[in-house]
């Protein structure tokens, strides 16, 4: 393991992380693509799947708690929805993890494939009026939003992401949760679902040590930059932004797997 290789590996942890602190995503939507692609590019490393995977869900568990930490304050996190869907979605992707070691690699990228082009699409739906109620008043189905956390938890745990990529949308969307509220919120359902997607990936050894040790550095340090960043930043341009994002990430996979 050369400078080279820690400093190309830092950088992704850094970039993903600052970017998943700022608009309530783990990250794992920007960093899975960019650890399967950029290392090659250096001549550094070829990262498998699996491993991709193993490496993006440890560095997750870290990147999230920069980011509720500067959200702890400010009415931005919403304790029941957070119950409700984090405790679904921690079984969900525990489940996914452990059996995506029977998985092949290139049925790992297309459920990844997937997930990104669903929330890709979802993140384009119009959203009337979702910020201009106080986080007091907000409500939600919590049946509904139970059982979209586990089908998400699953997926995600399959591709070692910890889903929030699909859940910033379904909040936003489906559940009618403000955007700031719904930065905050996900960040710490994100990461409850990282300890069960964490729990499998090393259970079944996906995970890389030294690369992942090198992220969760990263992430310690980018995330909380990232929240405060994002807590200045209008509403409006965060949910391009993480538009922009996820649609970048869905075409690149999409292309890849064509």
């Amino acid at each position: 393991m050369d400078i080279g290789f820690m400093i190309v590996i830092f950088l992704i942890g850094f970039i993903g992380s600052y970017l998943s602190g700022m608009v309530g995503i783990g990250g794992s939507i920007i960093k899975y693509p960019m650890l399967l692609y950029i290392p090659p590019l250096f001549g550094i490393a070829a990262f498998s799947a699996h491993e991709v995977s193993g490496i993006s869900a440890v560095q997750v568990l870290f990147a999230t708690i920069g980011g509720v930490w500067v959200y702890r304050k400010g009415g931005y996190l919403n304790k029941t929805l957070i119950g409700y869907m984090g405790i679904s979605i921690l079984l969900g992707s525990f489940i996914g993890s452990y059996g995506s070691r029977w998985m092949s690699e290139s049925g790992i990228n297309v459920i990844y494939g997937i997930l990104a082009l669903i929330a890709a699409v979802m993140m384009f739906i119009p959203k009337k009026n979702i910020d201009d109620q106080s986080f007091d008043q907000v409500t939600f189905n919590k049946w509904l939003a139970t059982g979209l956390a586990f089908i998400v938890g699953i997926g995600s745990g399959i591709v070692g992401a910890a889903g929030s990529f699909l859940l910033v949308p379904i909040m936003l969307t489906v559940l009618k949760i403000p955007t700031r509220m719904t930065i905050a919120s996900s960040l710490a359902i994100t990461f409850i679902s990282s300890i069960g997607s964490t729990v499998g990936k090393v259970s079944t050894g996906q995970v890389d040590l030294y690369p992942a040790v090198i992220m969760i550095i990263a992430s310690l340090l980018a995330s909380p930059l990232g929240a405060k960043a994002g807590k200045k930043m209008n509403t409006k341009v965060l949910q391009v932004l993480l538009a922009l994002l996820i649609s970048a990430t869905a075409i690149k996979i999409w292309l890849d797997i064509v």
